[in-house]
């Protein structure tokens, strides 16, 4: 994409967080921004700290679940602002803990923002991408998509999904002949946003501030960038899971810390960013 200026860009949760960053950054690049989430508090809060920095920004309450309502809401968009040309997929949920030790209601949950939401709202506004002179498919899967997670079983199976669906979709579009849609998987570490309260990050791979991962996103979708593996040890990953025994690559993990982190998992009140 030569230029975010003028460009509508849609962020899903972006009341807060990696959401509201990512709102923040692009939006001073002069594109136009839409916040969709379910708090409304958050996201008033939101629109008036983007509007302090001149950011061009409307806000939408929208649970990305609700699959019967996205039709009516991109129809609204349509009408207010017009079709969409960068659609982020940010919005997500955790849960951390024993698998059985957490209601099912909670893994649930956390397929249903987390994987439904992000196949809806695809689903929805792919056909605006498409339309686009340039269009561009952002989605914010996780570093846990590329490795296993014991006390986020769901979380890291749920990225799984978003990493495999992205990519399918990317190379669809291109098998379709629309490769004027660029689409990107991000995968980052654990973002200090508040989701992973409590958590112990890996050795070498210390929390990442919402501002360090977006500016790699920026990059991603100004550059057609398929993928954003942050911080550095991530981009390492699919290549140590590939060449090495499971017995090496298990070790390595939980010498690392990567089995434990999430044992000490407390979340925050919210403890849902959609």
């Amino acid at each position: 994409m030569r230029s975010l200026r003028d460009k509508l860009i849609l962020i899903t949760g972006g009341a807060r967080g990696i959401g509201l960053a990512i709102a923040r950054r692009l939006g001073r690049d002069g594109g136009r921004i839409v916040l969709t989430d379910l708090d409304a508090v958050e996201l008033e809060r939101a629109r008036e700290s983007l509007q302090k920095d001149e950011v061009d920004c409307s806000v939408f309450t929208l649970d990305v679940t609700d699959t019967e309502a996205l039709p009516d809401f991109r129809q609204r968009l349509h009408d207010q602002l017009g079709p969409v040309e960068v659609l982020v997929n940010n919005a997500g949920v955790v849960f951390g803990g024993p698998f059985l030790d957490l209601p099912l209601e909670k893994h649930l949950l956390t397929y249903r923002v987390n994987v439904d939401g992000v196949v809806a709202m695809t689903y929805n506004f792919l056909p605006d991408l498409i339309a686009a002179e340039e269009g561009h498919l952002v989605n914010i899967s996780s570093a846990s998509g590329l490795v296993a997670l014991p006390w986020g079983s769901t979380y890291a199976s749920s990225k799984w999904a978003v990493l495999g669906f992205t990519e399918s979709i990317r190379q669809e579009m291109t098998e379709l002949g629309h490769e004027h849609v660029a689409v990107t998987t991000v995968c980052p570490g654990y973002v200090d946003t508040g989701m992973f309260e409590g958590v112990r990050p890996p050795m070498l791979m210390p929390f990442l501030e919402p501002e360090q991962l977006v500016d790699k996103v920026r990059t991603a979708i100004l550059k057609r960038q398929e993928m954003v593996l942050e911080p550095w040890l991530v981009k390492f990953t699919p290549l140590l899971k590939g060449i090495l025994p499971r017995f090496l690559s298990d070790g390595l993990a939980d010498l690392m810390g990567v089995t434990t982190g999430m044992k000490s998992w407390s979340g925050h009140a919210g403890e849902r960013d959609d």
